[in-house]
């Protein structure tokens, strides 16, 4: 199993939104570094969703529903999508500002690449988001 991290904008669909919708096509991703990483996404993978804008916070968790397939909206044939689904809304969010200030957080590549909408993580990463956010 691996572990992600993916970026939206609430105001252009948020965690809630995925929750109510139940599942939800990740598409939008026209950077070449996020979609290899879309394409390395496998079904159950573990998937935090990263709230950009104002909040700047870590919200929820899903996982991979369907693995990556060409995106429907891109007549080039170059952009893939994956499908996930949610598992749950974190108890606490865990915000940018906690995670520069954690030593087991400091190589997350949210605060190296900061402008990249899907990143790997790693499991003892997954954990540590887990433990704050409880």
């Amino acid at each position: 199993m691996q572990y992600w991290l993916v970026k939206t904008e609430p105001e252009e669909y948020s965690f809630d939104d995925l929750v109510s919708d139940g599942e939800a096509m990740w598409d939008g991703i026209r950077n070449y570094q996020a979609r290899n990483y879309l394409k390395l996404m496998k079904k159950n993978d573990k998937v935090f969703v990263y709230h950009t804008g104002d909040n700047k916070e870590i919200i929820g968790l899903a996982e991979v529903l369907k693995e990556h397939y060409l995106d429907p909206k891109d007549k080039t044939g170059t952009w893939v999508v994956v499908n996930l689904k949610p598992i749950n809304k974190l108890n606490k969010s865990v915000r940018l500002d906690q995670i520069k200030f954690l030593p087991k957080l400091s190589k997350l590549p949210l605060l190296k690449q900061s402008r990249l909408s899907v990143m790997p993580i790693s499991k003892n990463e997954y954990d540590e988001i887990l433990k704050i956010s409880k």
